[in-house]
């Protein structure tokens, strides 16, 4: 019974991952709207564009580490 309800908690954990993959493709929308718009501003917003990619993948990456703790321990 505990090794099911680990399983089920990891299923959940996992669950953020694709959260993340849904935050990177709208972060990365939002800039191509906004460099679309302003073409001459979009070079500008560059660092900021990484930055939310950086943020969104690392909550997918812990997501996953907390998944794969809970299979594993």
């Amino acid at each position: 019974m505990e090794g099911d309800l680990a399983s089920i908690g990891a299923g959940l954990a996992a669950i953020g991952s694709g959260l993340a993959a849904l935050g990177v493709g709208n972060v990365a929308g939002n800039y191509l709207a906004g460099a679309l718009r302003n073409p001459s501003a979009a070079a500008g917003q560059t660092a900021t564009l990484f930055i939310g990619l950086a943020f969104a993948e690392a909550l997918g990456i812990f997501a996953f580490l907390v998944a794969l703790l809970l299979m594993f321990t």
